[in-house]
């Protein structure tokens, strides 16, 4: 290696790829970038490049794996397990895709969309909408998030019940690797058995095996009929029994359904602007139901009733509202959507993002409460997520008077206690948000040994030199 990593030469010959005026190299610029939203860590880097081109970013990881120099692949910076965040005290390189925002192609009787890796979520939304045809993936931070990064962290959201995670909604990737060299597999088809698929090891992989710089992404028709409905009920058990009778009543059309707790509901009432109670009484907990069909807008209407009918008439629902025009149902989604930004301001929040189970969903509720307040008395737990697919953001807000470094200082203890009993019911302690730098050890201690050792030599594989997102996902052993 004739150059040093990082050295202020390797950096001229990167920024000169890009050109100056898109590269970042003064503190004030790249300070955002050295930290994620929660906190939680704070990296170094001296700079960032950003590059318009799948060739320019082949010249960036080509230099970078002659010289050695690490590379973290950013999206729109959204995530929360620090797997954007370049270590602390390195000179990591950060790579920003969001001047590859281009859509390339749009078929709608193909149903793919192909598109930049930078292109953020609501603008890929938006031209299916434009087409006629629906892209599902639905995330709070639809508005900034990209779909590299959607990808990198297999990104599930609101309506993966129906629709899957990104996993299930990308057809085909091109992806620059660490050598520079460039997969281009943006394949259309939806059947394709020949030899291994390598777009599924991308996907997940958290820019720790390449950079994703395009993506063909499945489309659907827009439903013509769409209710979203909120009802109060007295358990998570009554929950899960409304669930498997919507599900029976619905069958695919079912595209949503949420879990939240009542003092989910106390925070959003309480801080987010615009945002009331949908129901005259308090209940313990409450469901959010969305369903969308294909032929009439009478039809999912009648299943919506015929959920609710079936639910009284079992003593589930104990009350219910059915949003009546599109700005209610928006209302609805609003609310459960900043549940978690609720939380800030009732203090420090311990975050879980886990999943378990269908039917285990209560059994885990009712252990993990236990265990909690036993560790914590006093702990506010804010419980919810998609109870359809078994995801639950378990969030625990401090008690009321405590101090927040203190209590956000017992966040490994405190995920601890929740992760072993996810485990004991064959959960995961990693649901939609990824492994970054937060779960990295964490999940090499909890998962079989051949696993870790599988994903190392996957990683060696690709990337023997150690250069791309390094300290994310899996350790070097």
């Amino acid at each position: 290696m004739s150059e040093q990593p990082s050295s202020p030469a390797v950096l001229e010959r990167m920024i000169a790829i890009v050109g100056a005026a898109n590269a970042v190299t003064d503190a004030e610029g790249i300070a955002p970038y050295l930290k994620e939203s929660r906190g939680l860590y704070h990296g170094a880097s001296p700079l960032v490049l950003l590059p318009a081109s799948t060739d320019e970013v082949s010249s960036i990881m080509a230099l970078a794996s002659q010289t050695g120099t690490p590379i973290v692949p950013v999206g729109g910076r959204t995530g929360h397990v620090g797997g954007q965040v370049p270590r602390e005290g390195s000179r990591d390189v950060l790579l920003s895709l969001a001047r590859m925002n281009r859509i390339r192609d749009i078929d709608p009787l193909d149903n793919i969309i192909i598109a930049d890796a930078g292109c953020i979520l609501a603008d890929i939304q938006k031209a299916a909408e434009a087409v006629n045809r629906l892209f599902p993936l639905s995330l709070g931070s639809e508005g900034s998030c990209r779909i590299g990064g959607n990808l990198a962290t297999n990104a599930g959201g609101t309506a993966v019940l129906a629709y899957g995670n990104m996993r299930q909604l990308c057809l085909g990737l091109e992806v620059v690797l660490p050598t520079g060299e460039v997969w281009n597999g943006l394949r259309r088809l939806k059947k394709d058995n020949s030899g291994y698929d390598l777009r599924d090891l991308f996907i997940g992989a958290e820019g720790t095996l390449g950079i994703i710089t395009g993506a063909v992404l499945k489309l659907f028709p827009r439903p013509l009929g769409h209710e979203v409905a909120f009802a109060g009920l007295a358990s998570p058990e009554a929950a899960l029994s409304l669930f498997e009778k919507a599900s029976a009543l619905c069958g695919p059309a079912l595209t949503g359904f949420e879990l939240m707790p009542r003092i989910g509901v106390d925070f959003t009432t309480r801080h987010i602007s615009g945002v009331r109670d949908p129901l005259a009484t308090r209940h313990d907990w409450y469901a959010l139901i969305d369903i969308s069909t294909s032929d009439s807008p009478e039809s999912a209407a009648s299943m919506m009733h015929a959920v609710l009918d079936a639910g009284h008439a079992a003593g589930l629902v104990e009350n219910a509202v059915i949003a009546n025009s599109l700005a209610q149902q928006q209302g609805l989604w609003h609310m459960r959507e900043s549940m978690s930004e609720a939380q800030k301001p009732e203090g420090g929040s311990i975050k879980h993002d886990v999943s378990v189970p269908v039917a285990r969903i209560p059994a885990f509720m009712r252990e993990a409460a236990e265990a909690v307040m036993e560790t914590v008395p006093g702990a506010r737990i804010c419980a919810f997520g998609h109870l359809g697919d078994g995801n639950i953001h378990y969030n625990i807000s401090q008690p009321v008077g405590a101090d927040k470094a203190e209590f956000i200082a017992r966040w490994r203890e405190v995920n601890a206690v929740v992760h072993r009993i996810v485990l004991a019911h064959g959960g995961s302690i990693s649901a939609e948000h990824g492994v970054g730098q937060l779960k990295r050890d964490e999940l090499e201690a909890t998962r079989p040994a051949i696993e870790t050792e599988l994903m190392r030599r996957i990683k060696a594989a690709f990337d023997p030199a150690g250069i791309m997102n390094p300290g994310k996902m899996v350790s070097p052993g």
